[in-house]
């Protein structure tokens, strides 16, 4: 639970909206249950990752196989991320994160094994990294749509500030333990206390009855046209596409330490395993930190402004990396790095949360993860290999100095921009009028509008109208067109498609509070009664024995 709400945190002292207590959702047993199981969880997780790391440099010593560790990490989440969050909407999500947990706490297992009877190989090490990862890929989003299940709505803010102050604690926690435990008693026993970690968390879950949903009056979507759903929304969606960019320029960059910091550490400062833990746990006690000034530096700074900070302050951490000699820098690049890492992906993640409608809330929140993770595997298969060629050290100075590049480059795309936006179902569309039932999966669909106008308003016509356009492509219209009569001046006709008449009607649906307000201004213009929508549905020759 607590590693998929990365959101700023508060003080203990601190109050969130709404004169809540930071730590009022501890009242709800069901929250304060799971949140003790996943933080330990999440402890034996990094653990793991921790030891996996520095087990690849004694296995095989170069930059690109020890950077790999990282990539392999992270590629599920980038590669299975959206068919999750299209799972999730779709099956049981408390049976799916127990068949989740199962197979992470069996894989876990047999990586513990492995490690033991020193049966590990560099390939096999990547290989279990990557199933590990891949099966707490598949349960990412369903973790990050049941915390409002688990509190009132009033109570949210506090869930999702105490989930980002727990999985800071087990960042902070876990690799300093997990150094101890490999440079005192061998590589075995953190993998051990990963496979282990789990069953608190099953425990819970098997426990915890999900309160009942209200049942839709459409059916749930297919799952393969629920993706594509999900994408064609991140499109035509300016407030996340923003926020997308933002991501892959801050992460691809970030990636660098964090998939050449156990070779470095090796070879720069001629460091063990327990200074590696050190630094990893330096980095989530530099997080659990950050996360408790964060509220006032946004305050200050907007969260632009604090964006640019944490990518500075992450460009010349990554450079400390590139030039410490010692433990004393490293120990402070670490800290730098947990500040700004958690300033970052709070913003980011934030202002990818606010650009959401509750329909598209979970594949929404998939492409955000897919962007994430993919230009952070992307980003460690290329520092690794910078890593080869020049060496760690100049590798993390080049990151350094792209990542300072990313910031004039991407600062045109702001974040948070639908903060203010009213994405709540507005419902003000009529149902289509049909002379007889209408079989769901017939399509495509499609939607004629004509429109007559004063000629003179033509342009600012136009100007809403295409603005109008992406809001109705991102609720998953295509191929959206719009004809003008050279025989008649100011009539013009409007058309989009569907794939299906269901989801037209899904269509219906989602138009949100803020999508009203942009129709009400194309009406403007429209001449009084000549606003005429029509819907056609393509012929089968098949179905009509034609």
């Amino acid at each position: 639970m607590s590693e998929s709400h990365p959101q700023p945190s508060s003080s203990a002292a601190a109050t969130l909206p709404g004169g809540t207590s930071s730590w009022s959702a501890f009242r709800y047993p069901t929250f304060r249950v799971i949140w003790i199981a996943t933080v330990i969880s999440n402890v034996g997780g990094w653990m793991s990752s921790a030891a996996a790391g520095w087990l690849m440099t004694t296995l095989n010593p170069n930059p690109l196989a020890v950077s790999l560790v990282q990539v392999v990490s992270n590629l599920p989440l980038f590669v299975l991320a959206l068919p999750a969050g299209a799972l999730t909407d779709a099956v049981d999500q408390r049976r799916l994160l127990i068949a989740g947990e199962l197979a992470i706490m069996a894989t876990a297992a047999v990586f513990a094994i492995l490690v033991s009877t020193h049966l590990i190989t560099p390939i096999s090490l990547l290989i279990m990294t990557g199933l590990t990862s891949a099966a707490a890929a598949v349960t990412f989003p369903a973790w990050q749509t049941v915390v409002p299940q688990l509190v009132p709505k009033a109570e949210l803010p506090a869930a999702v500030a105490l989930n980002s102050v727990g999985v800071n604690i087990s960042r902070a926690v876990g690799p300093a333990l997990s150094g101890f435990l490999v440079s005192t008693f061998g590589f075995g026993p953190p993998f051990w206390f990963d496979a282990v970690s789990n069953a608190g968390v099953l425990g819970a879950l098997f426990r915890w009855r999900r309160p009942a949903r209200l049942g839709s009056t459409l059916p749930g979507e297919r799952f393969s046209r629920a993706i594509r759903v999900g994408l064609r929304h991140a499109r035509y969606n300016p407030h996340l596409s923003a926020t997308l960019v933002r991501t892959a320029g801050f992460f691809v960059s970030a990636s660098a330490y964090w998939g050449l910091l156990p070779i470095a550490t090796r070879r720069q400062a001629a460091g063990g395993a327990t200074l590696y833990g050190i630094l990893l746990g330096t980095i989530g006690a530099g997080a659990v930190a950050g996360a408790l000034i964060l509220p006032r530096l946004k305050e200050r700074l907007g969260a632009d402004r604090l964006m640019t900070v944490c990518a500075a302050g992450t460009a010349f951490a990554t450079a400390l990396f590139g030039v410490a000699h010692n433990a004393g820098t490293f120990v402070l690049a670490s800290a730098l790095a947990g500040v700004c890492w958690i300033g970052a992906v709070s913003s980011l993640n934030l202002s990818a949360q606010v650009a959401l409608p509750e329909w598209v809330r979970g594949r929404g929140l998939a492409v955000f993860v897919t962007v994430m993770f993919g230009a952070l595997s992307l980003g460690g298969v290329l520092w690794g290999k910078v890593a080869v060629l020049v060496g760690t050290s100049r590798a993390l100075l080049i990151a350094a100095a792209a990542a300072a590049l990313t910031i004039p480059l991407t600062q045109r795309w702001r974040l948070q921009t639908g903060a203010g936006v009213d994405l709540t179902p507005s419902q003000h569309w009529p149902a289509p009028i049909t002379t007889h039932p209408i079989e769901q999966d017939r399509g495509p669909v499609l939607v004629t509008v004509e429109y007559r106008i004063d000629p003179k308003n033509r342009a600012a016509f136009l100007k809403a109208l295409y603005r109008y356009a992406r809001e109705r492509q991102r609720d998953g219209a295509y191929d959206w067109r719009l004809f003008e009569d050279p025989a008649e001046d100011g009539k013009f006709v409007e058309t989009f498609m569907t794939d299906s008449w269901l989801e037209h009607l899904r269509q219906h649906a989602r138009v949100t509070k803020a999508d009203r307000l942009h129709e009400d201004v194309v009406r403007r213009f429209v001449i009084a009664d000549s606003r005429k929508p029509t819907h056609l549905i393509e012929v089968d020759q098949d179905r009509n024995n034609i």
